[in-house]
């Protein structure tokens, strides 16, 4: 099944992107399970580089390059534009995406669910 999960709240402040990062690693546990994630708004920021939480705390960093390393993960290029974000700011294995990407994802792909 292929799953694409699209994210549009900031990583930290909400735990709307946590929740659904959360959702995108335990999904891509199962055998067959085809895992993208795209984000959107603020939730481009999740996957800049150097993010430094206090210990004990989730990293939303790390949760994303998890799921890049089993999954594709995109950042929306104009909403990474409109805030001042570069591609080379980002983590690796997450790289930008336009919004014809994110079309061709949904209309692809078994479920969306979006946070």
């Amino acid at each position: 099944m292929t799953v694409t999960i699209i994210l549009n709240d900031p990583p930290y402040g909400t735990e709307r992107t946590y929740n659904g990062l959360r959702l995108a690693l335990q999904l891509k546990k199962s055998e067959g399970n085809r895992v993208r994630v795209f984000l959107m708004q603020d939730a481009v920021f999740a996957a800049l580089k150097e993010q430094d939480t206090p210990t004990g705390y989730y990293n939303i960093g790390r949760m994303l390059a998890g799921v890049g390393r089993a999954g594709e993960v995109r950042a929306c290029v104009t909403c990474m534009s409109a805030r001042g974000l570069k591609e080379e700011q980002l983590i690796e294995g997450v790289t930008a995406g336009d919004m014809a990407l994110a079309a061709e994802w949904v209309e692809s792909s078994d479920r969306v669910v979006s946070f």
